[in-house]
């Protein structure tokens, strides 16, 4: 008997990456997956699936991506800001309902979020309109609706906020809304629920609540620092408002404002399971507990195998990188030159570039980065504190700090696309050439404010880009003495 297709949206995002290896390590079917940008989809993966490359706005790459799949997995979300975005996502379900129906998938399967709608934040209540879209002809096509609330797991947004948070602030001052309760559930549980979900002997919709123990993110807080040996003092005050808030969340995690103020709108109101379809309907999954949670995700950040991150994918317009791999068309850089006259290789100084950011930080001038850091992060914008998935490797669409990695040729060339808040658009190339290495900061600037911007941080460049791209020069003499000592 021939294996299902199976098809994958947002495969590139933080649940679609980690789907995708579960149904591999499952062998028992073909996957394909829609994105994007190809390039952005694992090298390791893409010889063992299928790319379909599209959008759910474009008609006919949707239907080539759904010919013969049989389930199709909906994990498309907005997070955006702008006042159309529910529009968008409604716009974007319907779309995929209709191509569904006309290319005979069986089976759809949405994951969206805990809430009911009188309550819910407007977030929350575009994930419930997205599934209410989705199942609007249950005459022609079947779907199962997973809801759930704070997803824990290394890299996602909760749970870096919650480490982050407990990690950072042995007091802390909290608003009303952190004794508000919900019901967390682990990552593999929730790859549990969809991978179970495409076998499901069910012929109806199906709306499942999936979800562990109630608690309060109070008690949230509280749990994981016992997880990490710490122990946390939390002081309830009624006076700190949403937006408070929220800046209280980026100043202290890596999360920026846009997606701090939806975390906290959503948690303003209950989000607890409204029914118990995931114990009748999925019996053999046994959900960890909140602490077990925990554990395994802090157990995954320590041994540095973080396989997707809340920031891999987005709303955001440079989220998709595509368009956004090619500065030519700058008009305004500084460029530095370093040879290269000891033994390093262009293969050493790629590797050394690839370790900027993150816990390394950007060697002598870091306290510039973090001024510029701080700068953003207080204006909206991710800043340094995003950090990065993993210590060494990187691949197409991973944040490092306030870039995103837009183009990697291993050993040749590594392409930053700037993320911070800026008049005009920026990027670092890190161009390992045989004999030297071309480091180059390409700048388009809008109007007269981005020139303005430009000339008046030539000084700093002066500093930083040179001190830069001389250290990362040095710094590949160690790796190739590390290599040399492995062999």
């Amino acid at each position: 008997m021939p294996s299902k297709k199976i098809l994958i949206t947002g495969a590139t995002g933080y649940i679609g990456r980690r789907l995708t290896h579960r149904l591999l390590e499952n062998g028992s079917y073909e996957l394909r997956l829609m994105v994007r940008n190809r390039r952005k989809v694992q090298v390791a993966v893409a010889d063992e699936v299928e790319i379909a490359e599209g959008s759910t706005f474009d008609q006919p790459s949707l239907a080539k991506a759904l010919a013969e799949v049989d389930t199709a997995f909906y994990l498309i979300h907005s997070m955006g800001t702008d006042s159309d975005y529910r529009d968008l996502d409604r716009e974007s379900a319907e779309n995929f309902r209709k191509a569904c129906i006309a290319a005979g998938v069986r089976r759809i399967v949405y994951l969206g979020g805990l809430g009911v709608k009188e309550t819910a934040s407007k977030h929350l209540l575009s994930r419930i309109e997205t599934g209410e879209v989705l199942s609007a002809e249950p005459d022609k096509i079947q779907v199962i609706w997973l809801r759930a609330g704070i997803i824990i797991g290394s890299g996602s947004a909760s749970f870096e906020i919650v480490r982050n948070l407990a990690q950072k602030l042995p007091v802390m001052i909290t608003p009303r809304w952190v004794r508000t309760k919900t019901q967390p559930i682990a990552i593999r549980d929730v790859l549990s629920y969809l991978e179970k979900s495409i076998a499901l002997d069910y012929d109806k919709d199906l709306v499942v609540d999936i979800g562990t123990e109630k608690l309060s993110f109070q008690e949230m807080m509280k749990q994981a620092a016992e997880v990490m040996g710490l122990k946390r003092f939390l002081i309830p005050v009624p006076v700190l408002s949403p937006r408070l808030s929220s800046y209280w969340l980026i100043l202290f995690t890596p999360i920026p404002y846009r997606l701090a103020s939806a975390l906290v709108e959503g948690l303003k109101s209950e989000t607890v399971l409204q029914n118990d379809h995931a114990s009748k309907y999925y019996p053999s999954i046994k959900p960890l507990s909140f602490t077990e949670s925990v554990e395994k995700a802090n157990n995954a950040l320590e041994q540095n195998q973080v396989l997707s991150r809340w920031c891999d994918s987005s709303g955001e317009k440079a989220c998709d990188i595509k368009d956004f791999d090619d500065p030519s068309g700058a008009v305004l850089r500084d460029v530095r030159v370093v040879p290269y006259g000891n033994g390093e290789t262009a293969k050493d100084v790629f590797e050394s570039a690839c370790e900027l950011g993150g816990p390394k930080g950007w060697y002598k001038y870091n306290i510039f980065w973090k001024i510029r850091g701080f700068l953003d992060k207080v204006t909206g914008g991710y800043g340094l504190n995003r950090g990065r998935r993993l210590n060494r490797e990187l691949r197409v669409g991973d944040a490092l700090d306030f870039w995103k990695v837009a183009d990697i040729r291993e050993g040749k060339r590594l392409l930053l696309y700037a993320q911070m808040k800026l008049p005009g658009q920026a990027w670092l190339e890190f161009d390992c050439q045989p004999e030297q290495l071309v480091q180059t900061a390409h700048f388009i600037p809008r109007g007269i404010l981005g020139r303005a911007y430009w000339y008046s941080i030539v000084p700093i460049h002066n500093l930083v880009f040179d001190d830069l791209a001389r250290t990362v020069v040095r710094s590949s003499k160690m790796l190739s003495g590390q290599a040399g000592e492995k062999v």
